[in-house]
């Protein structure tokens, strides 16, 4: 079984135990923390990693870290993991953790770019456009990019929405030469 497939059945398996608890967002943001910490602390994922440290060990340890922070099956979630040797899998679990959840819950993610700091006024307002587009809840990530002069650049998912001025000044320029041939 290939990796992502791999690392969506665990995903799928901690979202319905997520689901049992009532409490999809906070695991979901604990495993993206634990997943942060597993990418950015090479002692982490050295500890992870090592064949020195039986699998057994490393359950051990995490389940004394953890046992009074997080619900008790999520700690077992991650021992299965563990004792299954997907360790290294935990960033892309949390990944298609997300993506599951945002299926769940009917919402989409839109990467828009702005040439200057949008007000929250035009954040609402995309969002609300945007969500009549896709039908679904948009949850926007604002870049600031002042070479595209104005307007707004929406991507959700594999779809672009170019309302630039760069964009709007292209397509006139291209009118005016077709026109003058």
């Amino acid at each position: 079984m290939r990796e992502p497939t791999i690392a969506r059945n665990y995903a799928e398996t901690l979202v319905s135990l997520a689901e049992r608890a009532g409490d999809l967002d906070g695991w979901g943001a604990t495993l993206t923390e634990i997943a942060d910490s597993i990418e950015g602390d090479s002692r982490i994922a050295n500890f992870l990693a090592s064949p020195k440290v039986s699998a057994k060990g490393k359950v051990e340890i995490i389940t004394k870290a953890f046992q009074d922070r997080l619900p008790r099956l999520f700690v077992r979630f991650l021992g299965a993991v563990i004792v299954n040797r997907r360790q290294q899998l935990i960033p892309q679990i949390a990944s298609e953790y997300a993506l599951l959840v945002d299926e769940l819950q009917g919402r989409v993610h839109a990467r828009v770019t702005v040439a200057s700091e949008p007000t929250d006024a035009m954040r609402v307002s995309v969002e609300k456009q945007l969500g009549t587009i896709t039908g679904k809840r948009v949850v926007t990530h604002f870049v600031v990019k002042p070479e595209i002069l104005g307007g707004v650049i929406a991507r959700v998912g594999d779809t672009v929405m170019d309302g630039s001025l760069v964009r709007r000044l292209e397509n006139l320029r291209g009118h005016m030469l077709g026109r003058a041939n």
